[in-house]
């Protein structure tokens, strides 16, 4: 039996033939193999919406818990302690509808050809052998990515990344340290210097995040118990743009220079790092074309993400080698195999473009083969484009068109009463202009497994119903409707208890009411009640007794 599932044709064979195997009547169905690489955001979203009774569903990751990621810049300075941000990846499936399996394990290889994964466990100490292999009928990859480097000497060696909990751990340790060590008698003046040197590399919201979390512990915490180097500390904010915060509004960007500058942040936009090592950070400053090199305590590096190793081959063996990340189709199935999706950091989805189909669009539309189309022909066929191709509601409202009718205007804005095929293509060609690709982001990983999840829950039923948009290179419609994105807003806590907010409506929020709007949702968003119990306790502890600055 057949099914189509994201677009593509997912095929569910029968193991044998009823010649084969004579049939048993109270022999039950196999149930399909689902294996669920990750316990991220996307894998998380994906296992909390699935019906796991439909499924044989095992899930593999090398770390058996889940982690509230936004809160990590917290988790460095002792805001949030650890375990209030993470909770048991076995806590969460033992309250799904049905088993599911987790392996602590890392899958090394993704064979798309036999369907199987080989997986590693690095669980130290462990008797016998650690590897083995698990198949499958479905494989959802959401192992998210490792941080970018860019191939920067030193980098690995002497700089913290804050990309998971046991980062954010060490973070906090080592700054502890730069502060011990300041304050030994032995050291100079200028030695101190080094040692509360804290440079953060990048100026995206985990870096600004990061620089103010940490400012607002030394400056309401630190100074307090190390008086003697209260006017040696010192935060380096490094950029390689002209701006921090580039992804945000603009409002909020200046608003968060300013700020920073203020508290005695120092912000350096336009400079890209040469090379790192144990006491300096070497520097080119683009405007004027020098080198400079300081010394440092602490380097954080938060530059952006790229492929971790299991998916640069597995891109290699499906032919997506020159890509930097796995893509996938509108209904994230990754394209070249029929029965693996991608969600989250590790994949980007590759929207197809209305140029590319803008004949058989056409053909579609005009049905009685006139070689022209009337206004009725033009509208019926546009609400299966809007659906199919979301860049042309991207088009409209940026556009603030709403009278589809306006397209259909010629250049000179005057109404034709039928439009060939040249005007069908000028009508519709601006729309592509507004593909973009999704960031990286946790939202759009648990839209995505939340998506994902609850068209696995109706593939037997959307067969015979299918809800997707006509298709236009083929017959019939897609079973399902594609991904579709829907944004949120974004916070960017900028420390002093204030926080800057960009809200769907093109509204900006600035100030302390957004930091309390920013407590609020990061509170709801948690994944159970155990982990927001916690870190609202974690906010009111810190707020009355302060941070801990214990070295544990």
């Amino acid at each position: 039996m057949k099914i189509k599932c994201g677009g593509g044709v997912v095929a569910l064979s029968e193991s044998q033939s009823e010649a084969q195997h004579p049939k048993i009547e109270d022999r039950e169905p196999r149930k399909k193999k689902v294996v669920v690489l990750g316990t991220g955001w996307g894998a998380t979203s994906f296992l909390k919406g699935l019906d796991a009774s439909l499924y044989d569903v095992q899930v593999v990751s090398p770390r058996n818990y889940f982690a509230f990621t936004p809160l990590l810049p917290s988790v460095t300075c002792g805001t949030v302690e650890a375990r209030s941000i993470v909770e048991p990846v076995r806590n969460i499936i033992k309250k799904t509808n049905g088993e599911i399996k987790f392996w602590e394990a890392e899958c090394i290889k993704i064979d798309a050809a036999d369907k199987k994964v080989l997986c590693r466990c690095n669980i130290e100490n462990l008797v016998g052998s650690g590897e083995f292999s698990l198949d499958y009928d479905f494989l959802v990859v959401a192992v998210g990515a490792q941080v970018n480097t860019f191939n920067t000497p030193g980098v690995k060696e002497n700089c913290h990344f804050l990309k998971d909990v046991e980062d954010a751990q060490k973070i906090r340790l080592s700054v502890i340290d730069c502060l011990e060590k300041a304050v030994l008698p032995s050291q100079s003046e200028e030695e101190q210097r080094s040692n509360l040197h804290f440079v953060v590399v990048g100026g995206g919201p985990t870096g600004v995040e990061f620089a103010a979390e940490l400012h607002d512990y030394i400056q309401e915490d630190l100074i307090k118990l190390y008086p003697s180097v209260k006017d040696k500390v010192k935060i380096t904010l490094i950029q390689s743009g002209d701006h921090i915060l580039n992804m945000f509004d603009e409002r909020i960007s200046s608003f968060a220079e300013q700020k920073f500058t203020r508290d005695g942040i120092e912000v350096q936009t336009g400079c890209r790092v040469l090379s790192v090592n144990d006491q300096e950070i070497t520097m080119k400053v683009k405007s004027t074309g020098s080198v400079c090199s300081v010394p440092h305590g602490l380097i954080v590096w938060s530059t952006g993400i790229c492929t971790v190793p299991v998916i640069r081959d597995f891109m290699q063996e499906i032919g997506q080698a020159k890509r930097h990340v796995l893509a996938t189709n509108e209904w994230l199935r990754v394209e070249g195999c029929e029965n693996v999706y991608a969600i989250g950091d590790c994949s980007s989805i590759n929207q197809r473009k209305i140029k590319d189909d803008i004949i058989d669009i056409f053909k579609a539309a005009d049905k009685n083969n006139s070689g022209t189309l009337t206004i009725e022909e033009f509208q019926e066929v546009m609400d299966d484009i809007i659906v199919r191709y979301p860049q042309v509601e991207y088009y409209l409202k940026k556009k603030n068109i709403l009278d589809l009718r306006v397209l259909w205007n010629d250049p000179q804005g005057n109404e034709r009463e039928e439009i060939d095929i040249e005007g069908f293509k000028l009508a519709l060609s601006l729309a592509d202009s507004q593909v973009k690709s999704l960031p990286a982001t946790a939202q759009v990983a648990a839209q995505q497994g939340a998506y994902l999840a609850n068209c696995f829950n109706r593939i037997d039923h959307i067969e015979e119903h299918p809800e997707g948009p006509r298709r236009f290179t083929g017959s019939g419609h897609h079973n399902f409707r594609p991904f579709r994105y829907k944004h949120f807003g974004q916070f960017a806590p900028l420390g002093g208890e204030q926080a800057a907010a960009e809200l769907p409506g093109d509204w900006v929020s600035i100030g302390h009411s957004t930091q309390w709007l920013w407590y609020s949702v990061y509170a709801s968003k948690q994944v159970s009640w155990r982990t927001r119990y916690l870190v609202v306790s974690d906010w009111t502890r810190r707020f009355i007794f302060g941070r801990d600055s214990s070295r544990v």
